[in-house]
């Protein structure tokens, strides 16, 4: 989700690598060691959360986490905590990076020191708050003042233990006064709208002059300041919970007598940290953050274009598209947004075919074809994420469940084997998982889906042509993909490709690693099996798989996943696993007198129909068929107080779903968008408020059939080609080309070089590939040119919006580090141009 700026969407991103925990503090019983976990949250709201590592000080969790941040946020923060026998959860610490210092750490692994939590570091959430000093003539006609003080309304306040029931109190306070008022409590919100107003006495008339509104000797008005803490009314004994606070000192009132504006929240300085910061111990992280500042699609206009032309191009090394795979650091760096651009414009099959027989023109050896981490091989290997994901899911996940479920002994290395075990019979319950996994892949082709199959048989064209003397090579260029790039690596590490929610215990991981190398070895079809491998006792294991029937199965399911006359997939009926997890759902009143109260259910969603049940694994209570969601669409807050609602909108009625965060609810309401677009009788309007007491909250019709009062958003397209913003795929090409823009004058001085002189290279131009300088240099000119103009696109947009923005607005309110940092920016940016 973007958010929206003038005539720009800002989307955020982020992925995580969460490693290892060091010297945790010691649990205080005689065991020492504590259950850990550690929480991925923006601000305090949870997003994800690892498994638990047991008995260990210095846990390690390898978990990788990615989503995509529908709302503003102002710290990552990441939490450890100790699961205690009595199944109670308590922090041991945590690591909070604000926003704008996320820029520092960008992909590279950092040790960070855990800091101590409590609710005065816990803060977020800003206050919009009025000041107004009035004159006020008493009875016996002196002239005093009064401060009126408005507390408007707070936005973004964090839901403890799963409410929120806020109340502010108000404090004039000075070096010899403090008098305190307080606000009615708002239940169940974290948006509260308060709107009240308190009245203190600031000056007495003692010495009053016109011509100052401070020149008193009793009270020094530059010395008092309005405090305004915010607290979370609790039930509880412990009492109220501290929710942050704001000080504003009455000189603002210097100038005017009224004063304005929007505040963030501050955590409170109580000067209790004795503790040293070391203390906890560590935690390893890996942060990528990512912001895409969008522009219309008129802007992108000559990059797109050319970078569309990119397949067209002879040679293809010539191109746009293939200029940057050449100067960028990484090749997986330019594949990603190059692959889900052309997914996008439907072009990604003839940039791959172009890119691929390029590098089979290159290679001298048909056994180190696609070998390399080359642009065609991260190019592919990227296609096959995006497009093979489901078909991934539907071929393997129910066999890597039963693998990690079944927990049974697969060691096969006698020097591992611990005792009672028995060889034999571990080499045969490795023998029947290979089995299993080796049938449901090769029988899995019909299901491959139509992009991967076109890019498989260009792949194959392209080999048989270059090396006619290889029979095997049609099918050694496809097996380098789909068995060592696909099949293995999700077999190896499923948790990485959504197979298994986190990463698998030890004794499951090394089965599947025993099985991922077999897999390898049987898809690779080479000539002498037992010989590839280096431990003698996996050669020993392979020889169950020396018959002629696995590379006649092998061979048959290669030939139908790169042949271009497969039939229709459509025609494959078979239902498809698109999403499931615990969700709260509200009773829909399908009985006459039913409690419509909210129950923990478990959701399922496949091609073919959104049910829900008591537990995974249950019979459904319920199901709604794909084709009948006429819209699915967020729920405004207020309908039921609970945050993170979306409702599912069917010919009767509408169900009403609270997921467990903003991540979770965006990612749900995307697929089920995404899954019913094509369904013919969509709404084009809906109620964005419940029906309750007889009426829609939202325009108070009293019919619960009147039709929708709002437009419904547009949603997410069905195929996975439309299924990508490709204006902000265009703009991160453009980022990527602009950050190596030395890289690419360095290589026009190449094709410079090159079409001049024949000689010995430059070692410094001779990493770039470059087959026609003429025409290399004709792109890299267009490319520099389209960068330019975008680059000076961006700037003007930052002068205007510098020169339109207000500190202490809703958007920027006072205490925001990130606008501060950015108007410093911008003055020197300023000054220097100037």
């Amino acid at each position: 989700m973007a958010v929206e700026e003038e005539g720009l969407r800002v989307f955020q991103s982020v992925k995580i690598k969460i490693g290892e925990a060091k010297n945790l503090p010691t649990y205080p019983g005689p065991n020492k060691m504590r259950d850990c976990y550690c929480t991925v949250n923006l601000d305090r709201e949870e997003v994800f959360r690892t498994k638990i590592v047991e008995k260990s000080l210095c846990p390690f969790y390898g978990e990788d986490f990615y989503c995509e941040i529908p709302r503003s946020f102002r710290h990552l923060s990441f939490y450890i905590f100790d699961r205690d026998v009595f199944r109670r959860d308590s922090i041991i610490g945590k690591v909070a990076i604000q926003k704008e210092d996320l820029p520092k750490y960008h992909n590279r692994d950092t040790w960070f020191q855990l800091q101590h939590v409590d609710a005065d570091s816990e803060v977020q959430g800003k206050v919009h708050l009025e000041l107004r000093l009035s004159e006020v003539i008493t009875d016996s006609g002196v002239v005093c003042h009064k401060l009126a003080t408005r507390i408007l309304e707070c936005q973004g306040l964090p839901i403890v233990n799963g409410q929120c029931d806020p109340y502010a109190t108000v404090t004039l306070a000075g070096p010899y006064r403090s008098e305190a008022k307080k606000t009615k409590v708002k239940k169940k919100t974290n948006n509260p709208q308060f709107d009240e107003v308190f009245y203190f006495e600031v000056t007495r008339p003692c010495s009053y002059s016109r011509k100052s509104h401070f020149d008193f000797e009793e009270e020094d008005v530059d010395k008092l300041e309005i405090r305004v803490d915010l607290w979370n009314a609790s039930n509880l004994k412990f009492g109220d919970e501290f929710l942050g606070e704001l000080r504003v000192p009455l000189n603002v009132l210097r100038q005017s007598s009224s004063y304005e504006a929007w505040y963030f929240l501050q955590p409170r300085d109580n000067g209790s940290k004795s503790l040293k910061p070391g203390d906890l111990g560590s935690l390893r992280l890996n942060v990528v953050y990512t912001e895409d500042h969008v522009f219309s699609s008129d802007y992108y206009s000559p990059l797109r274009d050319l970078l569309l032309r990119s397949a067209d191009v002879e040679p293809v090394s010539a191109s746009a598209a293939h200029v940057l795979g050449e100067v960028c650091r990484e090749k997986q760096e330019a594949a990603i947004p190059l692959v889900r651009f052309f997914l996008h414009y439907g072009r990604v099959v003839p940039f791959i075919s172009a890119i691929a027989d390029a590098e089979v023109q290159r290679t001298q050896d048909p056994n180190t074809i696609f070998r390399g981490n080359s642009l065609t091989s991260k190019c592919i290997d990227e296609t096959m994420k995006l497009a093979g994901m489901h078909y991934l899911h539907v071929t393997l996940k129910p066999t890597i469940e039963e693998i990690c479920q079944s927990h049974k002994s697969c060691e096969i290395d006698p020097v591992k084997l611990k005792d009672g075990e028995n060889l034999e019979n571990n080499m045969e319950n490795l023998r029947q998982y290979v089995d299993r996994i080796f049938s449901v892949i090769t029988k899995s082709g019909v299901s491959c889906p139509t992009v991967m199959c076109d890019i498989f048989f260009s792949l194959r064209e392209a080999a048989a042509k270059r090396f006619q003397d290889d029979l095997d090579v049609r099918y050694t260029a496809v097996s380098s993909f789909i068995f060592l790039r696909f099949f293995a690596p999700a077999i190896l590490s499923p948790n990485l490709f959504q197979l298994t929610p986190h990463h698998t215990d030890p004794q499951t991981s090394r089965t599947l690693t025993l099985i991922s190398k077999t897999i390898q070895t049987l898809g690779s079809l080479s000539k002498s099996k037992s010989a590839s491998f280096k431990e003698s006792y996996m050669a020993a294991f392979y020889e169950f798989f020396n018959e002629q029937k696995y590379a006649d199965a092998v061979k048959n399911f290669l030939d139908l996943i790169s042949s271009s006359g497969r039939r229709d997939p459509k025609s494959i009926e078979q239902p498809i696993l698109l999403k499931e997890g615990f969700m709260i759902k509200r009773a829909q009143g399908r009985k006459r007198f039913g409690m419509k109260n909210f129950k923990k259910r478990w959701f399922r969603l496949t091609n073919h129909e959104f049910t829900y049940q008591k537990s995974k694994g249950d019979q459904p209570l319920y199901s709604i068929p794909i084709e009948n969601i006429l819209a699915v669409e967020r729920l405004e807050e207020e309908s039921f107080k609970m945050k993170n609602m979306f409702q599912v909108i069917q010919p009767e009625r509408a169900l009403y779903i609270q997921a467990n965060n903003c991540v979770e609810a965006k990612a749900w309401i995307d697929i089920l968008t995404k899954v019913s677009q094509c369904n013919k009788k969509r709404l084009t309007v809906y109620h964005p408020s419940a029906y309750l007491n007889g009426h829609w909250l939202c325009c108070r019709a009293s019919s619960d059939t009147a039709p929708g009062c709002s437009p419904c958003t547009g949603g997410l397209p069905a195929n996975i080609q439309l299924d990508i913003d490709g204006d902000r795929e265009t703009e991160r090409i453009y980022s990527l080309f602009n950050s190596y823009m030395s890289k690419l004058e360095k290589m026009q001085e190449a094709c410079g070089s090159r079409s001049v002189y024949d000689g010995p290279e430059q070692e410094e131009y001779s990493t770039f590939i470059i087959d026609d300088p003429q025409e290399t240099y004709k792109t890299l000119k267009q490319v520099i040119a389209g960068v330019g103009a975008l680059e000076q696109e961006h700037a003007q947009y930052k002068r205007d919006k510098f020169k339109k923005t207000k500190y202490g607005s809703q958007e920027h309110p006072i205490g925001d580090k990130s606008f501060q940092s950015y108007i410093r920016q911008q003055s020197e940016t300023s000054t220097h141009s100037i």
